[in-house]
């Protein structure tokens, strides 16, 4: 499930900066836990899948994961 934009006019953007950190997102809305950033920078398609793969695998198909974030750059 490769994780990237549809319809861009370009594969690859500018990168720009990352500046501050976030106020809001940091509530857990769905479930009991969550993980939380503790910096700024960005993250890829393939590391939320990373990610993903290796949560399940730990969790042995015994609970519900949400994902709720999404690379807006393709990295």
């Amino acid at each position: 499930m490769p994780l990237q934009p549809n319809k861009v006019k370009y594969r690859k953007m500018h990168r720009g900066s990352r500046k501050g950190t976030a106020q809001k997102g940091n509530r857990v809305s769905f479930g009991s836990f969550g993980l939380q950033s503790l910096g700024r920078g960005w993250i890829t398609g393939t590391q939320i899948e990373a990610a993903r793969v290796a949560i399940s695998r730990g969790m042995k198909r015994r609970g519900s994961m949400w994902i709720r974030i999404f690379p807006q750059k393709s990295v």
